[in-house]
């Protein structure tokens, strides 16, 4: 779906146009736009916000059942990509990976598959964008240089994956965690719990 959507972002020049709106020139604005892509650009945003809900009910529907069920949590597992395990893991240094590199932070909570594509997709807009090259001279002091290298349609791309790769890898760490939380506490009071055992509550517990 990301690919698409900066297939038809690209082609529709809409980054372009937000930066003409951004600096008050909206009539270039307007004669940028192409709109036999930018009539594909909506239904695309709209189905990607719709979709992103629905998912996320989804999966919030199967995490109460696998709560209710005490559902098992498989905590090894050797695929063809790596050797991947349920451990507790830093999420600010998962962030920080991900600030210096996006897919970093993916890649130090064993989330390869989405690393490998937000790697990918980094390089390649990077490069569309000459923002490397930018960045150079900008530190040599040639700064209207700089400017005159880079394209804004692809540079407006950067910020969108780049904080979104910080995110994500922030917000995975922390839900592996929790899962990890979960396993430990469904193993230790499987394996060691007596049934006889009853847990202590407050009096307050109990009225409530």
């Amino acid at each position: 779906m990301l690919i698409w959507e900066i297939v038809v972002n690209v082609n529709a020049h809409v980054n372009l146009a937000i930066l003409y709106s951004f600096t008050g020139r909206f009539e270039m604005a307007k004669d940028i736009l192409d709109l036999n892509w930018v009539m594909l650009y909506i239904p695309t945003y709209i189905f990607a916000a719709w979709d992103s809900y629905r998912t996320t009910v989804d999966l919030n529907h199967q995490y109460i059942l696998a709560v209710r069920e005490d559902a098992e949590v498989k905590v090894f597992n050797i695929g063809q990509l790596e050797i991947n395990y349920l451990d507790k893991r830093t999420p600010w240094n998962s962030a920080m990976w991900s600030a210096l590199m996006p897919g970093l932070g993916q890649v130090l909570i064993h989330r390869i598959p989405g690393a490998l594509f937000i790697i990918i997709a980094s390089i390649a807009i990077a490069q569309q964008a000459k923002l490397l090259p930018a960045i150079h001279y900008t530190l040599l002091g040639q700064i209207d240089y700089a400017k005159s290298i880079i394209n804004p349609q692809w540079f407006m791309n950067i910020p969108s994956i780049y904080f979104f790769s910080i995110y994500d890898a922030y917000e995975n760490c922390v839900s592996s965690n929790k899962l990890f939380d979960w396993e430990q506490a469904r193993f230790l009071k499987k394996n060691y719990q007596s049934i006889n055992f009853k847990m202590p509550f407050n009096k307050a517990d109990e009225g409530g």
